[in-house]
């Protein structure tokens, strides 16, 4: 176990690169607007869904 947290330490220190802050400021706004289209669709979704439900159980109870 200890050399396997040996290695892993001397992997992130020697072959880890992380991107400048550009990079992360731009794949951050990237995740960002995929999150938020995301979220439209699946409230698109359910929006839809609701009012599927809704109407199929007005049509059956009356």
């Amino acid at each position: 176990m200890l050399t396997y947290i040996k290695e892993s330490i001397e992997e992130l220190k020697n072959n880890i690169t992380l991107p400048t802050r550009a990079e992360s400021s731009n794949l951050t706004m990237v995740v960002a607007v995929f999150s938020i289209l995301f979220a439209l669709a699946t409230w698109g979704v359910d929006t839809v869904f609701s009012k599927l439900i809704k109407l199929y159980f007005n049509e059956v109870l009356n």
